[in-house]
């Protein structure tokens, strides 16, 4: 056990000292530059893949907004089982989320993909309507990076064939993010009327936790 133990801190250790590590303030960005225009960021994936971006909806709809008055509009294109299971019975398991974007996403929303092969079909066919629909386009990816490592404008790859190790650089990603949004939110007032001169109304605040 203990041999296996310093076999998974070296890997992660390893991918945590990747190139993808200097693509996350484009991401950081992007994902303020939404909540400032009250844009929708979109998260997706497959299984342990879904959970971890039904995780980071969590985060950057409440976590980010803590020292703001509310966060990030999000959802988890992964968390509705009706939404999913009618798709995929009804026109395919690949377009489960390309059918949703199609209905809910605008151009300037942002799209994250979370994959460790970058190969499912409905990531890729999410990315290639994200792409259509003028979203920006995110994918954090393991393995070779796959299709989604071509189709993403803004791929962050580590080549890490391990998928849990994969799955875990998913969430540190989306952590860090939310961190640095927590500590740097939008500014107030003047962004919000910014917004609403640019975009329309910006997301209304989140409700507090009950004390």
């Amino acid at each position: 056990m203990l041999r296996h133990l310093e076999t998974y801190k070296k890997n992660l250790d390893g991918a945590l000292g990747m190139a993808a590590m200097s693509e996350l303030p484009k991401l950081g960005e992007a994902l303020r530059d939404a909540w400032r225009l009250g844009h929708t960021v979109y998260l997706c994936g497959n299984g342990g893949s879904a959970g971890n971006a039904i995780h980071l909806a969590n985060d950057f709809l409440y976590g980010a907004g803590l020292r703001n008055g509310g966060g990030l509009r999000v959802e988890a294109l992964s968390a509705n089982p009706a939404i999913l299971t009618c798709l995929a019975n009804d026109v395919g398991y690949d377009q489960i989320y390309a059918e949703q974007l199609k209905v809910k996403a605008n151009a300037g929303d942002v799209l994250i993909v979370l994959s460790g092969s970058g190969n499912s079909a409905n990531v890729v066919s999410a990315l290639e309507v994200g792409n259509a629909k003028r979203m920006r386009t995110f994918a954090i990816l393991g393995f070779s990076g796959g299709r989604c490592k071509t189709i993403a404008q803004h791929p962050i790859h580590f080549a890490i064939d391990d998928m849990q190790v994969a799955e875990d650089l998913q969430l540190i990603v989306g952590h860090i993010c939310m961190q640095w949004l927590q500590a740097n939110p939008v500014s107030g007032m003047a962004d919000k009327e910014d917004a609403v001169t640019r975009n329309g109304p910006t997301p209304r605040g989140v409700a507090k936790a009950n004390s």
